[in-house]
């Protein structure tokens, strides 16, 4: 292996690394949303301000530039819209049942590079697309009969969007940090006052506020930003499986919460049609390398 081809391996193993903590940091939202007893506007207010501040420091520290340009608005957008929807949604349907279906990021990524480059999806693309919505279907089958199916569909959206985050850094004037910490100081700005509102200060919450905030988005955004520089975005977002194992299972032991059979099924197509789009992927590559 030559040098430049090594560097390159050491600078992917870093990406992978970066954007495998941010799903960990990310898993501990679901349990941190149950367990703070605020309107999950006044939660996604509180926590993104707090963000901001732990994102502007990064980049007063990094000496990274700031930029403002119609791209970096339309991923402060997307920013602002996954971590409101996925607020919302995880008030009004399980934890399990949101991070799935915001899970389903990489089929509405396929959909954004068909539409933004031009670039169609293959028969693999195609068939795990299929395998995906069945999945979803399982989902909101359910959500009618339990009477969650809004928020189901709130998490849907909240997929949409986070497509949307995943591809910051693939546009030529993008760039994913200033989207991040635009969309961060929206959220805080808008709806932090909301917090007025609510009437349990207690240290407890407090601190799972402040968590949510400094950790679970702050850091989490650090750590997403900077691995997906050196990564493509389908790969960012199979790499983030382990937020949609972790999450519900977090949620599961220590507030009780389960998902129910339907959705069992339908999580379990879903992961399967993102593995099996990944396995043929990886597949073909190595064919075309051999």
């Amino acid at each position: 292996m030559t040098g430049k081809n090594a560097q390159k391996k050491d600078i992917r193993q870093y990406a992978v690394f970066m954007v495998l903590a941010a799903s960990l940091c990310f898993a501990t939202g679901g349990l941190f949303m149950k367990l703070i007893p605020w309107n999950a506007l006044a939660i996604n207010g509180a926590r993104n301000l707090i963000a901001s501040v732990v994102i502007g420091l990064y980049i007063l520290i990094t000496r990274h530039k700031l930029k403002f340009n119609p791209t970096v608005a339309v991923g402060a957008i997307s920013m602002a819209g996954v971590t409101t929807c996925y607020a919302i949604a995880n008030k009004l349907t399980t934890a399990g049942n949101t991070i799935i279906l915001q899970y389903t990021a990489p089929v509405w990524i396929m959909v954004l590079v068909y539409l933004f480059f031009g670039r169609k999806p293959d028969r693999t693309g195609i068939i795990s697309l299929l395998i995906v919505f069945a999945g979803i279907l399982c989902f909101f089958f359910e959500g009618l009969s339990t009477g969650r199916w809004l928020g189901d569909l709130i998490a849907l959206l909240s997929g949409i969007f986070y497509a949307g985050v995943f591809m910051l850094n693939s546009f030529e004037k993008g760039d994913a940090l200033s989207s991040v910490f635009f969309g961060q100081l929206l959220c805080g700005i808008c709806l932090t006052p909301l917090v007025m509102q609510e009437t349990d200060f207690s240290a407890g919450v407090l601190a799972a506020v402040f968590f949510l905030g400094a950790i679970q988005v702050g850091l989490a955004y650090i750590f997403f930003t900077t691995g997906t520089k050196y990564i493509d975005p389908l790969t960012a977002s199979i790499i983030n499986a382990l937020e949609p194992i972790l999450n519900p299972v977090l949620v599961a032991v220590f507030y009780g919460e389960k998902l129910g059979v339907v959705s069992l099924i339908g999580a379990a197509v879903v992961l399967c049609g993102i593995l099996y789009y990944n396995i043929k992927e990886a597949m073909q590559a190595k064919n075309q390398t051999a």
